[in-house]
C-alpha cells in the first residue's frame, strides 16, 4: 500500500521531504544528537544560528543531502562502496568526525566502547583494516546479486553485515540506516522514499544493538529478522497514516484558498508549505520568483485564512505551518 501511494501521488515531493528530513533527525539522535525536525526546518529557512544547537542540526541536515545525494546518484550508479563514499563524505563534511578520513574506508583498527576506552574493553571490534578489501567486495556482491530471496529478507541481512564490517573511521551506524531505504529504492521495493526505520530503532535502541550483537556472538538470525519486520510494518504504518493526515490537509486547505478566491501564486505557495512547514518571505520569493514585498503578501494572506502562523520576532519573519508539522513531527 505504501509503495502504491508514492506512484498515485501528484507530487511525490510534498511527503518525501518531510519524512526524509524526520528520518535524519531520527537516524542522528541516535549518535546523540539533539535536533527536532522544527531546528532543521528553520535553519534551512534563514541558517538560524545557535551556538548550543547549531552543531547538531548541522549533523542532521548533513543526513539530509547526503541521502539526497545517494538517491540521485542510483539512476546512474548501482549500490557500491563508490557510491557510499560520496554519500560518506557528504554526510561528515565539516562536522563532528569530520577530520576522520570522510569518504575513504578507515586505515585502521577502530572499536566502539565508551569514550576514551581501549580496545580491550570495547563492546564490539570490527574486523581490522587490512582485511576490509576482501569483506567489502564480498558485501558489494551481495548488494548487487539477484538472489532467491526476498528483498527485505536481503536488506535486513544487508545492514547487519554493513554494521560488523563498519567500514568508516565514524559514521557507521547513519550510513547503515540510510543504506536501508538506498537498497529498497535500488530494488524497486520502493518506487518513492517513504519507508523509514530510523525512529523504530531510536524507540527500540537497546534491542536494536542487542540483535545486531547477538548474531555475532550466537549466530542467530532469527531474532534480528523478527526485530526487522516488526521495525519495517510498523514504519509503513505510520508513514501511511502521515501520509493520509497530509494529504486530507492539503485537500483542506485547497478547498479553503479556492473558496476565498484566492492566486494562482497563493496555491503555489500552499503546496510548497508542505515540503517546507517553517518558511520566510525570502524564501517564498525565490519559490515563486516575485519580489520578497509581494511573497510577505502571499505569506500574510495564508496566515489569514489560518494555515500558517508568524513569528515577528526574527527577521525575516518566518512562518510556519503548525498543523503540517504536527502531522510530521
Amino acid at each position: 500500500m505504501l509503495a502504491g501511494l508514492g506512484e498515485t501521488i501528484p507530487n511525490p515531493r510534498l511527503l518525501i521531504n518531510p519524512f526524509l528530513r524526520k528520518e535524519a533527525v531520527s537516524s542522528s539522535r541516535i549518535e546523540g544528537t539533539l535536533s527536532s525536525i522544527s531546528d532543521v526546518l528553520r535553519y534551512e529557512a534563514f541558517e538560524e544560528r545557535d551556538p548550543v544547537r547549531t552543531a547538531d542540526v548541522r549533523e542532521v541536515v548533513n543526513y539530509v543531502w547526503a541521502l539526497e545525494e545517494g538517491l540521485q546518484m542510483l539512476p546512474q550508479l548501482p549500490l557500491s562502496m563508490r557510491l557510499l563514499n560520496s554519500v560518506h563524505a557528504r554526510l561528515m563534511a565539516g562536522v563532528r568526525g569530520g577530520d576522520k578520513q570522510p569518504g575513504s574506508i578507515r586505515s585502521k583498527q577502530v572499536w566502539i566502547a565508551a569514550p576514551g576506552s581501549p580496545i580491550e574493553d570495547a563492546h564490539f571490534v570490527p574486523p581490522p583494516a587490512e582485511n576490509l578489501p576482501d569483506l567489502l567486495q564480498n558485501f558489494e556482491s551481495f548488494l548487487n546479486e539477484d538472489l532467491e530471496m526476498p528483498p527485505l529478507v536481503q536488506c535486513a541481512l544487508m545492514h547487519y553485515q554493513f554494521e560488523c564490517i563498519h567500514p568508516y573511521e565514524d559514521g557507521n551506524g547513519r550510513i547503515g540506516r540510510l543504506l536501508i531505504v538506498l537498497f529498497l529504492c535500488a530494488k524497486g521495493v520502493l518506487p518513492t522514499p517513504l519507508l523509514y526505520l530510523s525512529a523504530y530503532f531510536e524507540r527500540n535502541r537497546p534491542q536494536y544493538y542487542d540483535h545486531l550483537f547477538e548474531i555475532s556472538a550466537s549466530g542467530e538470525w532469527e531474532p534480528w529478522l523478527r526485530f526487522f519486520f516488526l521495525g519495517v510494518a510498523q514504519a509503513a504504518k505510520d508513514a501511511l497514516t502521515r501520509s493520509r493526515r497530509l494529504r486530507s490537509l492539503q485537500d483542506n486547505y485547497r478547498d479553503r484558498l479556492q473558496k476565498s478566491r484566492q492566486s494562482g501564486n497563493t496555491l503555489r505557495l500552499l503546496d510548497e508549505t508542505f515540503v517546507s512547514p517553517i518558511m520566510t518571505s525570502p524564501q517564498a520569493a525565490k519559490l515563486l520568483r516575485v519580489t520578497p514585498v509581494g511573497a510577505r503578501m502571499i505569506l500574510d494572506r495564508l496566515v489569514a485564512v489560518g494555515i500558517l502562523e508568524v513569528d515577528r520576532s526574527h527577521w525575516p519573519h518566518f512562518y510556519t505551518a503548525t498543523e503540517i508539522l504536527a502531522a510530521v513531527e
